[in-house]
């Protein structure tokens, strides 16, 4: 018996990815955002081919990406922020909240979403992460675009599949 394998493909030409950042620690977004499009561009992601888009914080970033998701205008996105811990439950909260609506939104629109918020202690975890998370973010949508659909087409090939009973 031949397992069938699936190679991952970072090929980007084609791909459309919306991204949603949130503004709320602003910095650490923004250095997200410009490791992400600078990667994004190395896979072949065309400018015109990605749609940016801001909120106030992490717990807005999952409606945002429902309401891309639903233009089916995009074949992946990106969710970038940073919570970072105080002093408070509130990180909890809102870490907690962002990835399970993110995660959420992925599973019920059918859409792969990069999830790029970084939770982390302090600030200094945050400048250092946002780079490679950054660029992390670009690789998994282009993969899981081209995975999902190379899915897509294999369900469409079996369905034109027809047995004489």
């Amino acid at each position: 018996m031949t397992v069938g394998h699936y190679e991952a493909n970072l090929d980007g030409a084609g791909v459309r990815v919306g991204i949603v950042q949130a503004r709320f620690n602003d910095n650490i977004g923004k250095g997200l955002l410009d490791a992400c499009l600078a990667e994004l561009s190395l896979l072949g992601v065309l400018n015109e081919d990605i749609l940016h888009v801001t909120v106030p914080g992490a717990l807005e970033v999952p409606l945002a990406l429902q309401k891309l998701a639903e233009t089916n205008q995009f074949d992946a996105l990106i969710a970038l922020g940073a919570v970072i811990r105080g002093e408070t439950y509130h990180f909890e909260l809102v870490s907690n909240e962002s990835g399970a609506g993110i995660t959420r939104v992925g599973l019920d629109v059918g859409i792969p979403i990069a999830n790029a918020i970084l939770t982390t202690e302090n600030d200094e975890q945050a400048e250092v992460r946002m780079q490679e998370k950054g660029r992390d973010a670009a690789r998994v949508a282009v993969e899981m675009a081209n995975l999902t659909l190379a899915l897509e087409e294999l369900a469409e090939a079996t369905e034109d599949v027809h047995y004489d009973a």
